[in-house]
């Protein structure tokens, strides 16, 4: 992973096991997002017949499903240039428009950083 030097250690984590989830699935994108605890939630894509989600919006229905009440900050690791408007709205939902979501390729290296609003 080539390494983002203005990530803070909490930030490089959720990007770490965003694309650690993306290579040990073998799912187009691995997704984190870190609660207002600090807990962590994983998620890969899902791809199912009757059910489709991204890893991201997976990744904050996790959370949701775990109790969590908001989101600190998102990461994903997609080969797309930036998050989807759907990916945004989930986090926003759930964490607010100023929430941070920063996107990374699949070598790990964060190219942008947007807000969920």
């Amino acid at each position: 992973m080539t390494e983002t030097p203005d990530l803070t250690p909490e930030d490089r984590k959720i990007v770490t096991l965003a694309r650690s989830v993306r290579a040990r699935n073998g799912v187009p994108e691995g997704a984190a997002v870190r609660d207002e605890t600090g807990r962590t939630y994983v998620a890969g894509t899902v791809s199912l017949e009757s059910l489709r989600l991204s890893a991201l919006r997976t990744a904050v229905a996790m959370a949701v499903a775990s109790g969590a009440t908001s989101l600190e900050a998102a990461a994903v690791v997609t080969e797309a240039e930036s998050a989807s408007d759907e990916d945004r709205a989930a986090v926003r939902d759930l964490g607010g428009a100023d929430t941070p979501v920063l996107v990374a390729g699949p070598d790990g290296t964060v190219r942008e950083t947007v807000t969920a609003g």
